[in-house]
């Protein structure tokens, strides 16, 4: 199928309704993540709360900024550790407008290390294109996460996908595991929120600047409750993947709550989107779109506008002995890391077959993900269970 084609019906992602508020392949995971004692540097109570004094404990440090304390010398980093405490109107407008840094500066392999014979010729660039607004119409299960680093307030893409055992009311969302966790560098990241339809008119100037949270949120705001991504993420990702072992497995799955709603994301957002695993590699794919919100350079270093790519991908082997990943021409920068990739699956109905993990060292021209395969499995139903 031509590329073009694919990318028509991509974009509107499998919407069983629409329109937002009144206003508007392998080694084996950890345990499915659950919080565990610890605050990782949070400047909390020592233990997860258990009785009202313990979480009023925790409701005072939150609110004194303990969240903001980061002792990397006990920052959680094992799959098992993940918490993430909700505070209430944390992300308000100006946090959602200010988060603009993202974690994936060092997601630059060398393409020196590419294996021949596994590795397709570079695919030639293709021009990102601004995805039409509404968001909520053009490609409702897509949004953007938010969250916190040692540094600052960063950004990525992200998308809800189905959840078979809740079937039209998942709470479930895939993005990049460098969105997530700082892989051997570090750990979890903090305050991680997804905004699906984020900046949904696509708003710029003076307009986005007065926005209020119903413009830039108008799903509101999803506080990610469990958290997973690989093990070879953990223990090999962020800078010390030198030799891009750990990008082929650069990946994670979320599920999420608001607590201002009684209904899931899917019934909120009406829309998502089926998990394909184990789909042929590239070899095996026609045609690709690719989604998210780039911010760095030549973009605006916020990430407000939505973009897409739609093109055939090729192969890229950074390693052996991982499988091999997607790989295509796009011009979309950091701040698309996490945001999906989608085919046709089995039956006809568009699929997410990866997520944006790495570009290029130098110049925007292409981006490349992970085959999600039984690793992806695991982790996924870890998460949902």
């Amino acid at each position: 199928m031509a590329a073009a084609t694919v990318a028509a019906a991509l974009l509107a992602v499998t919407a069983t309704a629409c329109g937002p508020s009144d206003d508007n392949a392998d080694a084996k995971p950890s345990p499915a993540p659950t919080a565990t004692a610890g605050d990782g540097g949070l400047g909390l109570p020592t233990a997860l709360p258990t009785s009202l004094d313990d979480l009023e404990k925790w409701a005072d440090a939150l609110k004194d900024g303990g969240w903001k304390n980061w002792d990397k010398d006990t920052w959680l980093r094992d799959a098992a550790d993940f918490v993430n405490p909700i505070i209430k109107d944390l992300w308000d407008a100006d946090r959602l407008r200010d988060a603009g840094r993202t974690p994936d500066d060092e997601q630059r392999p060398d393409l020196a290390q590419a294996h021949e014979g596994t590795t397709d010729p570079e695919p030639a660039a293709i021009r990102a294109q601004r995805l039409p607004t509404p968001y909520h119409q053009a490609s409702p299960a897509t949004g953007k996460l938010l969250f916190d680093m040692p540094d600052g307030q960063a950004v990525c893409s992200a998308t809800v996908v189905s959840d078979p055992a809740n079937p039209g009311r998942s709470n479930l969302v895939w993005t990049a595991g460098h969105c997530v966790h700082a892989g051997a560098r570090g750990g979890w990241y903090r305050n991680i929120v997804f905004v699906p339809s984020f900046n949904d008119a696509g708003l710029a100037g003076a307009a986005l600047r007065t926005a209020g949270e119903e413009r830039l949120a108008p799903y509101g705001t999803w506080w990610a409750t469990k958290a997973g991504t690989s093990q070879q993420w953990i223990d090999g990702g962020g800078e010390s993947s030198a030799t891009g072992s750990a990008y082929p497995y650069d990946f994670a799955v979320l599920k999420v709550t608001n607590p201002d709603t009684g209904r899931s994301l899917e019934e909120t957002v009406g829309a998502s989107v089926p998990v394909w695993f184990d789909a042929p590699d590239s070899a095996g794919i026609d045609a690709m779109d690719v989604l998210g919100y780039p911010a760095a350079a030549p973009f605006n270093g916020f990430g407000y506008q939505q973009y897409h790519c739609s093109g055939d991908p090729v192969r890229l082997a950074l390693d052996v002995d991982a499988p091999t990943m997607h790989w295509l021409g796009c011009t979309m920068t950091a701040g698309s890391s996490g945001g999906g990739w989608f085919a046709r699956g089995p039956g006809g109905r568009p699929a997410l077959l990866s997520n944006t993990s790495i570009g290029p060292q130098s110049g925007p021209r292409w981006l490349a993900g992970p085959r999600l395969g039984s690793e992806a499995e695991k982790v996924f139903d870890a998460v949902r269970g």
